[in-house]
């Protein structure tokens, strides 16, 4: 099972926007769609019986998409670097993502690429594509963006994620040279580095961007227990994170997280719907998530 997986927060069109993901790239499914019941619906503010949760594939990666409000919006600060084996799938992608949506960086070529363009899709969702001819087959790797008061914190926000996790090292780091301004040299260009076996991407830049993270794109970490769960909050909310409700949390970079145990989804969508809802109402008033107050929940 995928250790981290990212987490879309759309307002009320995760399912279109689902739907849509998965007809563009290969490799795709959608998992089973959760609805808000009436304990979660009063405690949101979103209409009982609407999606909640969406899970779903793409290039055989893992994501989450979950309809929330207009509480937060996407911004290019995390985005998803989709490389490419040929130039003619960079072009396709443009293609079908490009419409109804915004160009950050021109379909062009690049001194770091022949042919790479930087979209935000209709629904706020950012995209790098990239054609990288190593890659056997198409492979989409989450990136952040250090940007304001974060630039120059990429390779230090690397080092923080991989000293966590496990299986992790750094990869490539690309520098800004002496005469790359505003940017100033030595800081991260370009790297890539892995968590839990998982690709990533990190980098700064000084340009006056007027976005930062936010939690409409979060990580979900998957828990095998009580000690893990502990473990990730503690070390995630270190030196500067904030703790947050229901699981999620700020590291001190400003990137959001969840930090969930295995057994939520088991005891959210077991045959007892009577002890799924004092679930969700037991989780719905923690900050970190105490596996076995949601196990007395479902069953006291």
């Amino acid at each position: 099972m995928q250790k981290i997986t990212p987490n879309l927060w759309f307002d009320d069109d995760a399912e279109e926007a689902v739907d849509r993901y998965t007809s563009v790239f290969d490799d795709s499914a959608i998992g089973t769609v959760s609805r808000y019941d009436e304990a979660s619906a009063e405690a949101s503010g979103r209409p009982a019986g609407s999606v909640m949760t969406v899970p779903f594939e793409l290039e055989g990666q893992s994501f989450l998409a979950l309809d929330g409000g207009p509480g937060f919006s996407f911004t290019p600060a995390i985005s998803f670097i989709v490389n490419c084996p040929t130039r003619e799938g960079v072009d396709e992608l443009w293609g079908q993502l490009s419409a109804g949506g915004e160009e950050l960086m021109p379909l062009d070529t690049y001194p770091f690429s022949d042919r790479y363009g930087w979209i935000q899709d209709e629904y706020g969702v950012s995209w790098q594509l990239m054609f990288a001819d190593h890659v056997p087959k198409r492979e989409i790797v989450p990136s952040l963006l250090f940007v304001g008061d974060r630039c120059g914190q990429a390779e230090e926000a690397i080092g923080f994620y991989t000293s966590i996790f496990g299986d992790s090292e750094v990869g490539d780091v690309a520098r800004y040279g002496p005469d790359q301004g505003p940017d100033e040299e030595g800081t991260v260009m370009y790297a890539d580095f892995r968590l839990e076996g998982q690709r990533f991407a990190a980098m700064d830049s000084a340009m006056d961007h007027g976005f930062d993270f936010t939690e409409a794109i979060s990580f979900v970490v998957d828990c095998a227990d009580q000690e893990e769960v502990d473990y990730f909050w503690e070390e995630l909310t270190t030196d500067g994170g904030e703790e947050g409700q229901c699981g999620w949390l700020k590291d001190p970079y400003g990137v959001s997280w969840q930090i969930v145990p295995t057994v939520l989804s088991e005891l959210l969508e077991g045959e007892d719907s009577e002890g799924s809802r004092r679930v969700t109402e037991a989780l719905l008033g923690m900050r970190k998530l105490d596996v076995e107050a949601l196990e007395e929940a479902y069953a006291p």
